[in-house]
């Protein structure tokens, strides 16, 4: 059973995380220091909150560079909501605040005043990338949960792992080596989301198998 090293930095649903991911088959440690993580095959960075407040929380416990050199070595790593945000290099959220700089591009905020309600809240088709192996087992229009105000705006579009329409198409995940970053919650999105789980554990075993 792989270990995953799930971030307590106070701004996340642990508990739904953790369950889903355990329901997944994985062995999970909630984590709040980076002395912690061991051994761990997996980091998950789970994220609820304004951008600003998580990346101060997250220098504030020294994980910043933790993260970044952890997704450099490309070793597995799931990012969920605002764990998908902070990996860009700002938020329109909070001006000022460099984001973990993963990857080249911006948060921006839905734009108000079209008829649609923000935050954009509750179920949504997800329209997954041909060449995702995290979505391979996901068909084109499954429904997964949403609660956001802002989305992803990589300056590189092949990052794009799934794509949702709400005001207009917007990147949903992304992926890149054994990264995986979704801005719905699989673990509020009942069996869609235990199968998308399912699929990155079984990624990860496959990936230390084979080291």
């Amino acid at each position: 059973m792989i270990s995953i090293a799930l971030i307590d930095y106070q701004m996340g649903n642990l508990s739904s995380v953790s369950k889903a991911l355990t329901a997944a088959g994985a062995c999970v440690n909630i984590v709040s220091s980076p002395a912690e993580t061991g051994e761990a095959d997996a980091l998950v960075l789970p994220g609820v909150g304004s951008f600003g407040d998580a990346m101060h929380r997250l220098d504030e416990y020294g994980w910043i560079p933790v993260i970044r050199e952890w997704i450099a070595a490309d070793k597995p790593f799931l990012g969920i909501c605002l764990g998908l945000q902070m990996l860009l290099d700002s938020s329109e959220e909070s001006p000022g605040v460099p984001g973990l700089g993963v990857f080249r591009g911006k948060v921006r905020k839905f734009p108000e005043g079209r008829g649609e309600k923000i935050p954009h809240m509750g179920w949504n088709t997800v329209n997954p990338s041909p060449d995702s192996p995290f979505f391979s087992g996901t068909p084109d229009g499954s429904y997964f949960y949403f609660v956001h105000s802002f989305y992803v705006d990589p300056d590189a579009p092949s990052l794009a792992a799934a794509h949702t329409d709400y005001i207009f198409p917007f990147i949903s995940a992304i992926s890149k080596g054994a990264l995986l970053a979704t801005q719905f919650h699989p673990e509020k999105s009942q069996e869609r989301g235990l199968a998308l789980l399912r699929t990155f554990v079984k990624t990860v075993e496959e990936r230390k198998t084979a080291l």
